[in-house]
């Protein structure tokens, strides 16, 4: 597991969150611990290496 900061789309308020270094291509919706709001979240891994991640709102 490893802990990553990042910042809310939509409140910007910086949070962290721990992520599965274990599983190379991630992509689930989490809420934001301070506003509640759905995240998107994908994420790449390569050798247990975090290469990419991205946060954003979902459209409704």
């Amino acid at each position: 597991m490893l802990e990553h900061f990042f910042t809310c789309p939509y409140c910007w308020e910086t949070i962290s969150m721990l992520v599965d270094n274990s599983i190379s291509k991630q992509s689930y919706i989490e809420d934001c611990e301070v506003c509640c709001n759905p995240i998107q979240l994908n994420i790449q891994f390569l050798n247990s290496e975090l290469i990419d991640f991205q946060a954003a709102s979902i459209e409704q």
